[in-house]
């Protein structure tokens, strides 16, 4: 059984998790497929059978944050000129007996993605 994909969203400069952020995770490989998508909830986490492996296979992955429309949703941006819309990241799973854990953290002008634990 594969070990999932979590992922995790914080806007650190609010200090809030990213409740309501929309995202999409693909396996590239043989083609692209969507696997997962969904909201945030309110622990700023994706819960979706993909954390628990369902679907996760070896190969090339991209996660989609939808970062624009999540701070045009809020209205946290108002009167800020919009800079992040949609931003991927790509990662590859070598093993899939382990975990993958997908933390993003950001505030409206950059990200910090990175495989966590």
């Amino acid at each position: 059984m594969a070990g999932g994909i979590s992922v995790h969203g914080v806007d650190i400069a609010r200090g809030i998790a990213a409740e309501g952020l929309r995202v999409e995770l693909f396996a590239l490989e043989p083609e692209r497929r969507l696997i997962a998508e969904g909201r945030l909830a309110a622990d700023g986490q994706l819960h979706h059978p993909v954390v628990k492996g369902d679907g996760v296979t070896r190969g090339a992955w991209e996660c989609l944050f939808h970062l624009g429309d999540w701070y045009a949703e809020r209205g946290d941006a108002e009167g800020v000129p919009r800079f992040l819309d949609v931003v991927p990241f790509r990662f590859v799973v070598d093993r899939v007996e382990e975990h993958f854990h997908l933390p993003l953290k950001f505030t409206p002008w950059g990200v910090q993605l990175f495989r966590g634990v």
